[in-house]
This record gives structure tokens, C-alpha cells and sequence, in this order.
């Protein structure tokens, strides 16, 4: 099971790549492969409304829904890992949303986000930290 060493990681099954002030978000290799087969993601803003990229959203706090996710097997919520802005949803979902089977680290990326602070890092699990939470080991 991949799970890069240069991505922090969510109690929820999330990723953050520190791009500089905007910081790219996903769901784990873990995640995508608990819900199977991705038919649909769905960002959304503060209010409930799906972010649109001509509009201002809201700021969301860690830990308040931010989307969802479904897939053959289910449908879940997807929980903002940092006090942030969603900057950008990731478009090519709506047309290949098994890009985030396909490619969980890269194109299937859930959004883009500006964190109210760069030191909410450190409230994420690095690899290490998350391979423990899932209960892989290397052996």
C-alpha cells in the first residue's frame, strides 16, 4: 500500500500536499480502495452549496464536511483536514471521477485549499504516523 513520506494525513483518510499557500487535498490509497469503484465527488462550501470557481467560498473548519464521495459500495462524507478555503475543485472528477481509484496521489486529487494557518501541518499525521493508524506495516 503507497503512502508517500511528503504528504501529511488526516484521521479520515485524507492527504494534504503542501504546495506552497495552497495546499492540494485527496483521499489515501486506504480510503479509495475501502470504497471501491468512485462514481461521483462533490466539493462543497461552507453554506452546503457546491463550490463554483466564479464565487467566493467560505472559509471551513477542520473537521466540518466539506463534500462527498460515492462510489458502488457507498456514499460518504468528506471532512476538511485544516481550518481552510477551498481554492479550486478538481474539474476532470466530474467526467473521470476513477481517477481517484486510478491515481489517488495524483490526478485524482479532491481540491485545492488556503489554509487559515501554514502551521496546521502540524496537527496532521506524517506517513509514519498514518501507516500505524491503519495498521500496515512494511513486513
Amino acid at each position: 500500500m503507497l503512502v508517500p513520506v511528503d504528504l501529511r494525513y488526516s484521521h479520515d483518510h485524507q492527504w494534504i500536499r503542501v504546495e506552497g499557500d495552497v495546499w492540494r487535498v485527496g483521499i489515501t490509497e486506504f480510503a479509495q480502495e475501502a470504497l471501491g469503484e468512485v462514481t461521483m465527488v462533490r466539493i462543497y462550501g461552507a453554506d452546503g452549496g457546491v463550490i463554483e470557481q466564479r464565487c467566493t467560498p467560505s472559509p471551513i473548519s477542520a473537521g466540518a464536511e466539506m463534500g462527498e464521495i460515492e462510489a458502488f459500495k457507498a456514499m460518504t462524507d468528506l471532512y476538511m483536514p485544516v481550518d481552510a478555503v477551498v481554492v479550486e475543485a478538481n474539474a476532470a472528477l466530474d467526467d473521470s471521477p476513477t481517477a481517484v481509484n486510478n491515481d489517488p496521489y495524483g490526478d485524482g486529487w479532491l481540491c485545492t485549499v488556503r489554509p487559515n494557518a501554514a502551521s496546521d501541518v502540524g496537527n496532521l499525521l506524517d506517513a509514519q504516523a498514518y501507516r500505524e493508524l491503519i495498521g500496515y506495516t512494511d513486513d
